[in-house]
């Protein structure tokens, strides 16, 4: 082949390489959302993973004073001082902080005996009963280490206090009862959650893809032509994946309890009537999603920007103590977040509808402002 031959196949590889970059970026400009989610999940991923630390601070907990004493007031503000527990509430009924950590509104429980201060001034070893929350393995091991060495630096400082004749045998002493969880199988702690998240993602998904299937085909419009009503058409579209949620939920369970051997202490008829909700609202993020999407990729790239927060904000995998002030409150306004909670807390703690209230009732507003405002941006889309 000549020079002159090989200079004009070289133009045509130029030329060529030069109208398709052009073309390519033509169709980048003419769908600006798919660049935009392309760029924005990268950034929200290292967002999210570089603000999370895992390090758990200020878990909420319940303290037993039967002392009432000098030596019990500074051994709260010792455990304050730790930066790993905050005492939510004083008591001096031990089924209390029982109740607190089946609820979920405490994850420690601190149980400090009347003749606390008795054996410590008498040179004695007083002994503190701790009931930790093991449905969370991570928070369970820190604030096990955390009181341990809360107990040691006491019996430390105490020690160098002692006279160099006193008997050994004195100080605090850590009595640890890990409850729900206690041989911290890794299984009972990331199953629970892993149902939720996958039911949402059932849910989100296979909503946001069906309806902008129906938009791409044009049956959609055709449907909106009849006299069929607006509302009941939305619902009519949601029913059918409600029941495959469903079904896919019982599912799931099943395989977690025969298959990975983790029991459901609580009661199943609850445990559904609240995943009906909960699906109904990830459902309705599905339409919401649709209502922005117009193809089935788009729509599945818009779906892992609701996937990414629930993944990371909502205690799935990072316990939520170790989350900033303004991304533990965005986890608080995910459905997943309280779904997890819910999962968790009827099938290790046998929790029911009394204790976990705050979560359904949050479940329940979220279903319907999602279902209400996802129906009429979803009407406005089509108008």
């Amino acid at each position: 082949m000549s020079e002159a031959e090989h200079t004009s196949e070289g133009r045509k590889i130029w030329n060529s390489l030069v109208a398709i970059c052009i073309k390519e970026f033509l169709h980048i400009r003419r769908d600006p959302m798919a660049l935009r989610i392309a760029l924005a999940i990268p950034i929200l991923q290292l967002l999210l993973l570089g603000f999370i630390d895992q390090t758990v601070r200020h878990l909420p907990t319940v303290v037993v004073d039967q002392d009432h004493s000098r030596l019990s007031r500074k051994f709260m503000d010792e455990l304050r001082a730790t930066n790993t527990f905050e005492i939510t509430s004083v008591t001096t009924n031990p089924n209390e902080a029982r109740n607190q950590i089946v609820s979920g509104r405490a994850k420690v429980g601190v149980v400090i005996p009347p003749d606390f201060q008795d054996k410590r001034l008498q040179g004695k070893q007083a002994k503190i009963l701790v009931l930790i929350d093991g449905s969370d393995s991570s928070v369970s091991a820190q604030a096990l280490a955390s009181v341990n060495g809360l107990a040691a630096s006491v019996t430390l400082e105490e020690t160098k206090r002692a006279a160099p004749w006193a008997q050994l045998g004195f100080g605090v002493s850590v009595q640890p009862i890990i409850l729900f969880n206690p041989d911290g199988r890794t299984a009972n702690y990331i199953i629970p959650g892993l149902i939720a998240f996958v039911i949402q993602t059932i849910g989100m998904v296979m909503t946001a893809i069906a309806i902008v299937r129906e938009r791409e085909r044009g049956t959609l419009e055709q449907l909106l032509v009849t006299p069929v009503h607006p509302l009941g058409l939305m619902l009519g579209k949601l029913a059918p994946y409600l029941i495959v949620g469903l079904i896919e939920n019982a599912v799931l369970l099943a395989i977690m309890q025969f298959g990975f051997g983790v029991p459901i202490r609580g009661n199943l008829i609850f445990l559904f009537a609240v995943s009906t909700i909960f699906l109904f609202a990830c459902l309705s993020i599905g339409l919401f999603i649709s209502t922005r999407a117009q193809t089935q990729p788009e729509a599945l790239q818009m779906s892992q920007l609701f996937m990414l927060p629930s993944f990371f904000l909502t205690g799935y995998l990072f316990p939520v103590a170790g989350l900033p002030l303004v991304l533990y409150a965005l986890g608080r306004i995910l459905p997943a977040t309280h779904m997890i909670e819910v999962m968790r807390g009827v099938v290790l703690r046998d929790a029911g509808p009394l204790e976990l209230l705050p979560h359904i009732l949050a479940l329940l507003a979220m279903c319907v402002g999602l279902v209400w405002g996802s129906v009429r941006r979803f009407r406005r889309s089509i108008l």
